[in-house]
């Protein structure tokens, strides 16, 4: 599993014209990718992490500052361009392991009392964010 972290200062997802969600003032925007080896381990991993890293201002955490965190699916997290022009997306899980796996991680958040919006599993979306410092880290579990 990775997941790209972006410290952002408000952010949302639109689908088809629509917010399907949207965080105000600091928070984290995590695009979340699966693998096909991924399950509960690291599940809990990149749960811990977005909620524990000390990246927001005054290196404090999502859950020292009860920040908000926007999760979004993104299996193009597994593209593989080492050969070509065409990415190979065999990397990631295919939608029915995906799927469960990042509600399993916004599920991880919220028992952690963390507030968070999501976007829409395999709908084309657009995600608008201001990146804040800019801080934009990759964890992987």
């Amino acid at each position: 599993m990775r997941a790209v972290l972006q410290r952002v200062d408000g952010a949302r997802v639109e689908v088809e014209g629509e917010v399907v969600g949207e965080i105000t003032g600091e928070g984290l925007v995590a695009l979340v990718g699966v693998t096909h080896e991924d399950g509960p381990e690291q599940v809990a991993t990149i749960a811990r992490k977005i909620a524990e890293l000390r990246i927001l201002d005054g290196e404090r955490s999502v859950q020292d500052t009860g920040a908000q965190v926007l999760v979004i699916s993104q299996f193009t997290l597994y593209a593989d361009v080492r050969k070509g022009r065409r990415p190979s997306w065999n990397g990631a899980a295919p939608a029915p392991v995906a799927e469960p796996l990042v509600q399993q991680v916004v599920d991880a958040l919220r028992e952690r009392g963390i507030t968070v919006a999501t976007g829409r599993f395999g709908a084309h979306m657009r995600v608008g964010l201001t990146n804040d410092g800019p801080v934009t880290i990759l964890l992987e579990a």
